[in-house]
């Protein structure tokens, strides 16, 4: 025996001296002591109780009084569970048992255990069972831990399945659109919200691709949609379904993929849409009434101011016949000079009219705009007064615009005396160029595209606007003025302009406080001549070698008066009504110098497009086009190729007579430079 059977106290065993045991007792007994399981023996008919020391930690406060007490005493508690088990092995059998739950008392109270038993017969030499050996092991905590586990398994279960019934509630209840399809569009699932609001039964879809019920002209956006789907969440995407009753229903989607399929639910929003487009066409109806109230005062002040002018022009023309007749020709000279004067007056406010509407004839030229402000600052001062200091602050640096200048001059004097209308009792006028970078956001806040632009301000310290004025400043014949001071031309036709040179015009006015107008024009990415010098229009002499000139136009006077100009300066003239007569002539051998051509003709072409035709077979074609409309897309947004020009109606008969001989001048050093 070791030392530890040796020293251990065997004088309340059962069995006597430890000499005197049987042989495979002190085996079992040896195993048991060195063993850190807990281990028991129990021998012979009373099935004394021998047990090591892990497994005093199980007897608790029964230890060390049950050492060589009947098994059946120590744990009379348990021995209805036990006793099979340990008869079993008395009869030779070896036994296991896992997890058998036991009820035992420990610090004073009974509480729920589990151990694994495992029996085995103690055999004498003989072969005869004297008792038993035991090895068990508590596993309490890990049953209790399992049977927590499974509590968590079932909450856990129960959970899901409640979420599941929520689920499913709600993909029946739902009065949105459910839906299940696979990466290609085929359907899976639908919920009955699908049927209330589109017809389909799940029988007539599942198993079918959207495409079947999306119309042809949404196909391709959810194409796209679902080819986006299958990777990631789909923004909103709006598209038609086919009502299975005819018609469509608008959808809004969205959707999200998960393994293979994609799950999207879909808002019906054909109420919506339809709102949205009885809104539109409400504003529409409401933009065309404002339109058309627009056009009546249009037409109203139209109608005033050209009545005093054709009075004025008729009435005078109609005394020049008079005193012509009564041959009293000294006052013709009189009524020359104001029907002459009223008829400019009415091309000015033909050009205001077309300024306004972004139809004139603009000629944009690269402008220093800072040296176009500060070239005119003598001519403003002396126009508004000596009440009114007039400065000019040109930007250090600023950027060309791309502008017409006599435009953009007209512009900046009818801001200057609005100005100066704003001070009936004095103040300051400050003109002031600068550098505008428009980023997205201000641009939106401008309405005007995103980019660089040279700013032209006019601020004045005089009476301010309200709101509701500023709002109305830009309609055409608005005024604040008395009548008879002010046609309310002036800003509308500011506004036209710059809306078609490519830029903006603002108000930033507050009552008591003054006015600022700003005209937006976009930066021009190159240098600027210097054209302070001026030029010299020469005067070129009369035809010599017989240049003839074809004039195209259908009103006739117009021909008659630029036959006459040519007449004057020896040059040969030839007239077409028409686009389809000029062309004829132009693809003949006829000798043609020139070509001046209204711009709006009929016979199936517009001016340009008979010019262009004419080069076809005149490649130096040199071309004058005339026009009182112009179409700028037509001839070119002020890029005319070269060789060609513009003078628009009504125009003075002198600078028809110069331009007619430069440009035929130009033909003829273009012909001798070749022919050197």
């Amino acid at each position: 025996m070791g030392a530890r059977m040796r020293a251990h106290d065997w004088s309340r065993s059962p069995l006597g001296p430890l000499e005197a045991w049987p042989a495979p007792l002190r085996m079992a007994v040896s195993l048991m002591l060195n063993s850190a399981f807990p281990m028991f023996i129990a021998w012979g008919r009373e099935l004394g109780f021998i047990y090591n020391d892990a497994y005093a930690e199980i007897l608790g406060n029964k230890h060390p009084a049950a050492l060589g007490c009947p098994f059946e005493v120590i744990w009379s508690e348990i021995w209805p569970d036990i006793n099979p088990l340990i008869q079993r092995a008395m009869a030779g059998e070896a036994t296991f048992s896992a997890d058998l739950p036991l009820r035992m008392m420990r610090r004073g109270q009974y509480e729920d255990t589990w151990f694994t038993f495992s029996y085995s017969p103690v055999r004498e030499e003989d072969g005869r069972v004297a008792g038993m050996f035991c090895c068990c092991v508590e596993t309490t905590a890990g049953v209790r831990s399992q049977a927590e586990l499974a509590e968590l398994n079932i909450d856990l279960e129960r959970q899901v399945t409640e979420r599941s019934r929520e689920r499913d509630r709600l993909w029946r209840n739902t009065q949105d659109i459910q839906v299940i399809i696979d990466g290609a569009g085929v359907f899976h699932a639908v919920n009955p919200a699908f049927t209330a609001i589109l017809g389909w039964t799940p029988e007539d879809v599942i198993g079918r691709p959207v495409f079947d019920f999306v119309l042809p002209d949404d196909e391709a956006l959810t194409s796209r949609a679902l080819e986006h789907a299958r990777v990631e969440s789909l923004p909103v995407v709006e598209n038609r379904y086919r009502h299975k009753n005819g018609g469509f229903r608008w959808i809004s989607w969205v959707a999200a993929p998960e393994a293979k399929l994609i799950y999207a639910s879909g808002r019906h929003i054909t109420a919506e849409k339809e709102q949205a487009e009885a809104l539109s066409r409400t504003e529409e109806a409401l933009r065309q009434a404002q339109k058309m109230e627009a056009v009546g005062q249009l037409t109203g002040g139209l109608a005033h101011d050209f009545n005093n002018l054709l009075a004025g022009i008729s009435g005078s023309l109609e005394l020049m016949q008079t005193r012509m007749l009564q041959g009293r020709l000294t006052d013709v000279d009189r009524y020359m000079t104001a029907a002459q004067g009223a008829a400019k007056r009415a091309a000015a406010l033909t050009h205001r009219l077309l300024a306004f509407s972004r139809r004139q004839t603009l000629d944009p030229k690269p402008t220093d705009v800072s040296r176009l402000a500060m070239g005119m600052h003598e001519l403003i001062q002396r126009t508004v007064g000596p009440g009114i200091l007039v400065e000019v602050v040109g930007a250090t640096g600023a950027w060309p615009a791309l502008v017409d200048p006599p435009q953009l001059e007209n512009a900046l004097l009818n801001l200057c005396i609005n100005a100066r209308d704003a001070m009936p009792d004095g103040g300051i006028i400050t003109i002031e160029t600068a550098n505008k970078w428009m980023d997205e956001r201000a641009a939106r806040q401008h309405d005007m595209p995103e980019g660089q632009y040279l700013s032209l301000a006019v601020t004045d310290t005089g009476t301010g606007m309200p709101p509701g004025v500023v709002a109305r400043a830009f309609d055409p014949f608005f005024t604040t003025k008395p009548i008879g001071e002010g046609t309310g031309l002036g800003l509308s036709m500011i506004y036209g302009f710059a809306q078609q040179s490519g830029g903006q015009v603002r108000i930033y006015s507050e009552v008591g406080q003054g006015t600022t107008v700003c005209i937006y024009l976009p930066r021009y990415y190159g240098v600027v001549e210097d054209d302070t010098a001026g030029e010299q229009i020469a005067e070129l002499p009369r035809s010599e070698a017989g240049e003839t000139v074809l004039i195209v136009d259908d009103e006739p006077t117009v021909r008659m008066l630029i036959t006459d100009i040519l007449e004057d300066l020896g040059y040969a003239a030839i007239e077409a009504g028409d686009s389809a007569t000029g062309l004829k002539v132009l693809q003949s051998d006829v000798r043609i110098d020139l070509l001046v051509t209204d711009v709006g003709l009929p016979g199936g072409m517009n001016g340009r497009q008979m010019a262009d035709a004419a080069r076809n077979h005149r490649p130096d074609l040199k071309v004058l086009f005339i026009t009182g409309y112009a179409e700028n897309a037509i001839l070119g947004n002020g890029t005319l190729p070269p060789g060609m020009a513009v003078l628009t109606k009504p125009f003075a008969m002198d600078n028809m007579a110069a331009r007619i001989r430069s440009m035929i001048e130009a033909g003829r050093e273009t012909r001798l430079q070749r022919r050197s």
